[in-house]
């Protein structure tokens, strides 16, 4: 009690109390690459940042971020907003109104891991066609669109991901990003691109980040993945499309105010982060040669085209989940993605020398369930 008053403590029911000390950065933890954690010179741009009112459109660190992207991507404008999430569905309702379809692969971000939000709340629905390894071709969408009739829903936009996550950060084949999005235009619609790890493939490729956005409307791009920023993503498109976004954002509760002291860590993750992300690239192509050459696991994609490795428990052995259980108790974290999937995120987090202890880790584990 406090002055007569009841102090009610929340507990997450996610979270017991006996897992908090499990909660603490692993020096090997391939959960995720928005695990990292801002550098010592970071922190120092973060402190240093210029502030002001972003609503007023007043903040000369937001202002320099976004005009920075907007140039890098070729673009008119650009918007910072607080997530990935929020980014993507901005997009979504600004390209399409309530009674609208878009189409975008099946296991992509959009669809699977943002809680349907076009649909809550635009009254937008999504069509799925399943990619090989998450690529589209062309021929896939070519008969798409629905006729012009009042009983059917309106296609309107197209929306690609690249680097696509749960396909194992594979980089959509440039040519296949010219034909769809060609087609796209020749029928009026839309594209938007997903781009939270677009410069792992910007690395990966040396296709220029402009030459990959020149083919959409719009553009997500993420700063808390493998950038190494501690929050934030951008939205870049026309300056006519950016001005009804930040009417979108301001619904969604995204308009921040002294937001420099975010702006700062990414201006910086850009002008910093962008070039070492190839190490990412080649720890990540180490650990799946490891990787395939342990009895029991098999990668999902024989190459590792960027810094995400899936691969497969076999189930002889045990389950996706029990597997990564095991591993953490020899130090090493790695997120189970349902039944015997396995993903494995590199970062600058976890130094590429890790690599030879976390596939010793892996190996002893396989043998382990032997």
């Amino acid at each position: 009690m406090d002055g007569g008053r009841a102090i009610l403590l929340y507990k997450s029911p996610l979270i017991h109390h006996h897992d908090l000390h499990t909660m603490k950065p692993s020096p090997s933890d391939y959960r995720s690459d928005t695990l990292t954690q801002p550098t010592a010179a970071m922190r120092a741009a973060i402190a240093a940042a210029e502030v002001g009112d972003d609503v007023f459109g007043e903040d000369p660190t937001v202002n320099r971020l976004q005009q920075y992207v907007a140039g890098q991507l070729g673009k008119e404008a650009a918007i910072f907003v607080p997530s990935g999430t929020m980014s993507n569905q901005i997009a979504i309702l600004g390209h399409c109104q309530s009674g609208d379809e878009f189409l975008c692969e099946a296991g992509c971000h959009i669809y699977n891991y943002e809680q349907g939000a076009f649909a809550q709340i635009g009254g937008v629905i999504s069509r799925t066609f399943i990619g090989h390894g998450g690529i589209l071709e062309l021929s896939q969408l070519q008969d798409a669109i629905r006729p012009d009739n009042a009983h059917v829903v309106r296609t309107r936009l197209v929306s690609l991901e690249n680097t696509h996550n749960m396909a194992g950060g594979r980089i959509q084949p440039y040519e296949n990003v010219a034909a769809i999005c060609s087609w796209a235009r020749k029928h009026d619609l839309a594209t938007h691109l997903d781009g939270a790890r677009l410069y792992n493939a910007v690395v990966a490729t040396g296709i220029s980040a402009a030459d990959w956005a020149q083919h959409f409307d719009s553009i997500n791009i993420c700063f808390s993945k493998g950038l190494g920023a501690p929050v934030g993503s951008i939205l870049v498109g026309s300056a006519d499309f950016i001005a009804l976004a930040h009417r979108r954002r301001k619904c969604l509760g995204g308009a921040m105010r002294q937001a420099g002291v975010l702006a700062a860590a990414a201006l910086y993750a850009l002008e910093h982060h962008v070039d070492r992300l190839d190490e990412d690239h080649r720890h990540a192509r180490t650990l799946g040669e490891g990787i395939a050459s342990i009895s029991g696991l098999q990668l999902e994609t024989p190459e590792v085209d960027t810094n995400i490795v899936i691969f497969n428990v076999d189930d002889r052995l045990s389950t996706g989940e029990a597997f990564v259980d095991a591993l953490a108790a020899r130090g090493v974290r790695m997120l189970a993605i349902g039944g015997q999937r396995v993903r494995a995120v590199t970062h600058l987090d976890v130094p590429l020398e890790n690599v030879d202890d976390t596939i010793a880790a892996l190996q002893a584990c396989a043998a382990q369930f032997e």
